[in-house]
């Protein structure tokens, strides 16, 4: 193996995987270092991977990927102790690609993507920690990895939310409990024919349930369901401090998720294949390190790019868009021989100008919002409470609409607070 590079890419997920693609077809000489046996053993994902962004960077992607599953019904489901209320939407336009989601399994579809840029040229590397960046002159000038160095014009940390590169690179500081949140995930072997019964599918259609309330015992977070082609992923994703303080174990919590009355039906002899647990970053921007610096970039979920926006949860994308930045800004800067901190500053005015850091933008008050505890609990009861009411009115003559939510609301949340919040979350949203 060579030793000196134009580029070390740190970490095969999709940000790192992308960006040594990009770099790869345009000629430069990457260095792709995954430590897991292969690019998405550490990986999870319940996972749904929306088409624009990667189609541009693989068209057609969809015919060679290992996608499972179209996913063209958005499912969000507010649960009770007893009940659930869903809100279920499916439309033409997502059954094109493009514009359609997939669901994938990481473990399949990150080796596949790092296939994809080693076949451009990028040398990939496997089971391999990287353990320091290696600097001089107070730039960063390449890695560590078993006591030998290796060196690059620029180095890209894509090596997740805890992102040791960065923190050692200077761009980033320690990140708290509030910053992150604990994902813990079941893949579930279920045939194709009981799936598509279950959730009234037919051919390659797929379906995305995002679920908040009792699933979560009040712990500030939501839980997931998605169908594969022959297996279901579920699990739970909470803040690890709100997790902390009440006293909760995230295991135990997806385990009563599978119990609830509305889901048991829907996993009802599933075989766990596979169970992992991932830490999420959680508060966008207010936790985004630095990043750049004099020979280094910072991507994906090391740079904090997840869109946590409530019942909206998506990281795949992002780490795309933020992997296919960072390489064009280095491209350019091996056009002009620059890789100081000045030039590699370009990378943020692209994000800039992509949907990355405009949505993250636009949604940059929300986890402050999420942390309203009547989000988990006092509404999605509320909401079951309503319907409830609507639908059985125990023989009793019916109430008007407004009387109903009234009744519903006594003893969970005031007329106040309900208007309070109603007036905030359409700030925030």
């Amino acid at each position: 193996m060579q030793e000196e590079f134009d580029a070390i890419v740190v970490g095969a997920g999709p940000s790192g995987s992308a960006c040594a693609l990009t770099m790869a077809k345009a000629g430069l000489s990457v260095l792709l270092i995954e430590r897991g046996r292969f690019p998405g053993e550490k990986n999870v994902s319940g996972g749904v991977l929306y088409g624009q962004v990667l189609h541009q960077l693989v068209p057609n992607f969809w015919e060679e990927a290992p996608i499972e599953r179209h996913i063209n019904r958005r499912i969000i489901t507010f649960l009770s102790e007893e009940s659930g209320l869903s809100i279920d939407f499916k439309s033409a336009k997502f059954n094109h690609a493009p514009y359609i989601g997939f669901s994938i399994l990481r473990a399949k579809f990150d080796r596949w993507l790092a296939e994809k840029a080693e076949a451009a040229g990028a040398t990939l590397v496997t089971e391999l920690l990287v353990e320091n960046v290696v600097k001089r002159d107070g730039r960063v000038v390449g890695v560590e990895v078993a006591g030998d160095k290796l060196f690059a014009k620029v180095v890209i940390a894509a090596d997740g939310v805890l992102s040791r590169l960065s923190q050692q690179a200077g761009p980033r500081s320690d990140l708290s409990t509030k910053d992150v949140n604990l994902g813990i995930k079941e893949v579930l072997n279920l045939s194709r024919e009981k799936i598509d019964e279950r959730f009234g599918l037919r051919g390659n259609e797929g379906i995305a349930n995002e679920f908040v309330g009792y699933c979560t015992r009040g712990v500030q977070g939501g839980a997931f369901l998605y169908t594969n082609a022959e297996s279901l992923s579920l699990g739970v994703i909470v803040q690890a401090r709100s997790l902390i303080e009440n006293q909760f174990r995230a295991i135990d919590l997806l385990h009563e998720f599978k119990k609830h009355p509305v889901i048991s039906p829907l996993v009802d002899g599933g075989e766990l294949v596979e169970y992992s647990a991932h830490l999420i970053p959680e508060r966008g921007l207010e936790m985004s390190p630095q990043l750049y610096t004099d020979g280094m970039l910072v991507v994906g979920d090391a740079a904090g790019f997840v869109l946590a926006a409530g019942l909206i949860l998506e990281g795949n994308n992002f780490a795309l868009g933020s992997g296919i930045a960072a390489a064009n800004a280095v491209i350019q800067a091996r056009t002009e021989n620059n890789f100081s901190k000045k030039s590699l500053a370009r990378y943020e005015r692209l994000l800039k100008e992509s949907f990355v850091l405009q949505d993250l933008k636009t949604y940059q008050k929300v986890p402050q919002f999420l942390e309203n505890p009547r989000m988990y609990k006092s509404y999605p009861d509320l909401a079951c409470a309503v319907m409830e009411h609507l639908f059985d009115p125990g023989g009793l003559p019916r109430k008007r609409l407004w009387r109903i939510v009234l009744d519903a609301a006594k003893g969970k949340v005031s007329f106040w607070q309900l208007l309070k919040d109603g007036i905030k979350g359409a700030r925030t949203l």
